[in-house]
């Protein structure tokens, strides 16, 4: 079937066939799912959320194997808040134990460090090449931009209000991912907390679309066709989706993930630092209760690294009570099983 789309700016900026981009999944990406949706033409993500280097080049080898099309890298920028390791890790952990007595681990000794280096991911990013950068949490520095564009790699940044979307702009970003308090997982709110920023995309996109004069991609709450047109009229060059692909076989969700996107209404995910220390949406499960519950939440990325030992093998044991489920509002219309469908849909929302 030939497509009669005309190339648009975000297309032409991102050496891509058409305006759909892949969310990155901290944790959850795979190298199928992230190919499967460049192979169709869209720009597949991949999150190196804690990777350190070893991993990232491992992961971008794994990727330039299962395509030739352009794909993007996702880090997560330092804000400047983040907790080493130090002797009050014991006590985070205690708090913990329940969980890790459940799964049969003991409390997680304190580590060296909770998160490799941002120099010695993009040491690791420069050397892989890809296509495109995509950061949250932050803007990225002049340096990071400078060296990014020398190498010929596109910058993307992520902004949760009006306010975020104008400091990227000026920052020297190529594009900016618009993305709405309905999206799935870590709201990535620099500006203000996170909890001061949750606006929704029909009233945050045309309002980004206005204030910046780089392509806009619209993220949050965008499930099928109709979230796709409706994007583009309130002002988006692309759109990003995350839950609906992350229902599909080539995702690194397990059956209880999936199954938990398919069963959880609009009305029902949360935000909660219950797993991460940072606030995040997904579905209510027992251990985001029992968390909440206790009021004992360690910050990030303390809380971030400790549910991840337990969560590690719940998710290899299909326990989804004691897995972050994260979902966006929208999970309902995840109705597809393969990327290649989840796409095909999307695209017919995409104006001619």
């Amino acid at each position: 079937m030939t497509d009669l789309r005309v190339p648009s700016a975000l297309t032409e900026l991102l050496g891509i066939r058409h305006p759909i981009v892949l969310a990155p999944f901290g944790g959850l990406s795979s190298v199928a799912l992230t190919a499967a949706v460049s192979e169709a033409g869209g720009l597949g993500s991949y999150g190196l959320y804690g990777y350190d280097g070893e991993r990232i080049r491992a992961t971008a080898a794994a990727l330039r194997e299962a395509t030739a099309a352009p794909f993007s890298l996702n880090i997560w920028l330092p804000t400047g808040d983040e907790v080493l390791p130090g002797p009050e890790h014991d006590g985070y952990a205690a708090a913990l134990e329940a969980f890790f007595t459940e799964v049969g681990l003991e409390p997680s000794a304190r580590p060296e460090r909770y998160l490799p280096s941002l120099d010695e991911q993009l040491d690791a990013i420069w050397e892989a090449s890809p296509a495109v950068l995509s950061v949250v949490f932050g803007v990225p520095s002049g340096a990071l931009v400078e060296e990014a564009h020398r190498r010929g790699i596109r910058v993307v940044g992520t902004a949760t209000t009006v306010a975020e979307a104008v400091a990227l702009a000026e920052g020297g970003v190529d594009a900016i991912v618009a993305t709405g308090a309905e999206a799935a997982g870590h709201r990535v709110s620099f500006l203000k907390p996170a909890e001061e920023s949750l606006v929704g995309l029909v009233s945050l996109l045309p309002q980004v679309a206005d204030a910046v004069d780089v392509p806009v991609i619209a993220a949050g709450g965008i499930g099928d066709r109709r979230g796709v047109a409706a994007a583009f009229a309130l002002g988006a060059s692309g759109v990003q989706v995350g839950t609906s692909f992350l229902a599909t076989a080539e995702s690194a969700a397990n059956e209880a993930h999936r199954g938990a996107i398919r069963s959880t209404a609009a009305d029902a995910s949360v935000l909660t630092r219950a797993m991460s220390g940072r606030l995040s949406r997904g579905a209510p499960n027992r251990a985001v209760r029992e968390i909440e519950a206790s009021g004992a939440i360690a910050p990030f990325p303390a809380q971030n690294w400790l549910t991840g030992r337990f969560r590690a093998v719940a998710g290899q044991r299909g326990l989804g009570e004691l897995q972050s489920l994260w979902l966006g509002q929208s999970a309902p219309l995840a109705r597809w099983d393969t990327a290649s469908e989840v796409f095909a849909e999307l695209l017919a929302g995409v104006p001619a």
